[in-house]
């Protein structure tokens, strides 16, 4: 195994370690990706440091077990901003109604006006 993959397992499990976060995460912050990320906690580290590995497994394993509970939050705050989304756009259509209305009243009150300044004329 080369060096800086070593180097890279041991940050990895010790970022790990000391934030908890998902392997996601993880992978964004250290620019590789999720497969990487797992591979060097789960094959990679054990040959490396097994007590750190050790301490990783248990975090993972926790992981696993709650991630139902992070897709189901996940899934409940896009549906909520979709949903904020689909208001704020009705909100705005309205105004946007609102606005044409003013608009076309002002044209036809315009449109008389003229009419009767001709009819004033001739």
């Amino acid at each position: 195994m080369h060096d800086y993959i070593k180097e890279r397992t041991l940050k990895i499990g010790l970022h790990f370690v000391e934030t908890r976060s998902t392997v996601r995460k993880i992978a964004k912050e250290f620019g590789v990706s999720k497969s990487t990320v797992h591979k060097d906690l789960t094959e990679r580290l054990p040959e490396i440091n097994p007590d750190l590995a050790e301490e990783v497994k248990k975090i993972l394993e926790y992981h696993k077990s709650v991630r139902h509970l992070r897709g189901g939050e996940a899934t409940k705050i896009k549906y909520k901003q979709e949903k904020k989304q689909q208001l704020n756009n009705k909100s705005v259509l309205k105004n946007e109604q609102a606005r044409l209305k003013s608009m076309q009243e002002r044209l036809k009150n315009t449109q008389e006006r003229l009419k009767s300044d001709q009819a004033r004329m001739t």
